[in-house]
């Protein structure tokens, strides 16, 4: 295949799919759009298709030339006719549990779709592409075993093992968010789990406990309010427990976390979330390190970008930090 002179990302959510693209020397055009979820179980990768070839129109770019596209996308995945489906219940209706959305899908042909396009598709769950962003331009740069963490909506992981980016049999690693935590709890997770790790801290959660927002929650916990600071705490407690239990698990070395619980609170709950680490089998968790994602909102789309970008145009962005202009 002729290296492409374009390549395209789209960063797929529950919320809003952001769909850019980019020459060598960095990102041409950037839009986004509330994520289809009504009408045939192919609208969701056709809007991504027209949001790509407007992004095109909006750069004055030919479209013919966008034939390489990556894609970070909110999961889990399954498999569709050998191709990677997406199954959100956040997305599909058909997904037990998921009865107030306008639609009856099981799962999205996502690839299937999209590959109709575009000859080169690679996906990976957002978690992984962030990883895949951090390594290959942010804070994880020549780092073999590392793992990155959103603390956000909802609790994700990307694994990354001896250099190796872990997949699973579906593309499914690092739903280490869905971790059971607690047999006595009630909280219950968008999966249905009930006492997993997202059921009990991620942003969607938390505040149910209190009657309020997480970012109420957290914002009182800084200004001193008690119960809000006992259940911040406990919130850090319990996330440095899950790091925990994947460095016992991998040997991981660097935890790089972001997502917005940690960008607006990581400043004060890092040494709960380190003491949690290194209060366990220190033969495994000494020198575990715990840092901030470099990348912050831009990881899903540099992520991305640097799923579908030929090798040789890595120096130069990693020189250049080209992807700052997507926050113009």
């Amino acid at each position: 295949m002729p290296k492409p002179t374009i390549i395209g990302a789209l960063d797929i959510g529950g919320t809003k799919i952001a769909a850019s693209i980019a020459n060598e020397r960095g990102p041409l055009a950037r839009l986004t759009a509330p994520t289809a979820k009504s009408g045939t179980v192919r609208a969701l990768p056709e809007q991504a298709i027209g949001l790509l070839e407007a992004a095109c129109a909006r750069a004055g770019v030919d479209p013919a030339l966008l034939n390489s596209v990556g894609v970070s996308s909110c999961g889990p995945f399954v498999d569709l006719d050998g191709g990677i489906g997406l199954a959100a219940p956040n997305i599909c209706g058909g997904e037990e549990g998921a009865a107030d959305l306008p639609n009856d899908w099981k799962a999205i042909p996502l690839q299937q779709v999209l590959s109709e396009r575009f000859s080169h598709v690679p996906i990976e769950n957002d978690c992984v592409a962030a990883l895949a962003a951090e390594r290959t331009f942010g804070a994880l740069q020549d780092e073999p075993n590392c793992v990155y963490v959103t603390w956000s909506t909802g609790v994700g992981f990307g694994l990354c093992v001896d250099g190796n980016l872990l997949r699973g049999k579906g593309g499914n690693a690092g739903h280490a968010g869905h971790m059971l935590m607690s047999e006595t709890s009630d909280a219950q997770c968008g999966c249905g789990n009930v006492g997993d790790v997202e059921g009990l801290i991620s942003g969607r959660n938390l505040g149910n406990r209190l009657g309020k927002s997480t970012q109420d929650v957290f914002d009182a916990a800084r200004a001193g309010d008690p119960e809000a600071r006992e259940l911040a705490l406990e919130a850090a407690r319990r996330f440095g427990r899950a790091l925990y239990n994947v460095t016992a698990v991998l040997d991981t070395r660097v935890f790089v976390i972001g997502g917005s619980v940690w960008t607006h609170h990581g400043d004060w709950l890092t040494e709960t979330v380190q003491q949690e680490i290194a209060s366990r089998l220190p033969a495994i968790t000494r020198g575990v390190k715990i840092m901030p994602a470099m990348l912050q909102g831009l990881v899903a789309d540099v992520g991305a970008f640097s799923l579908a970008m030929p090798r040789g145009w890595v120096a130069g962005w990693r020189k250049t930090q080209p992807w700052k202009a997507l926050d113009d």
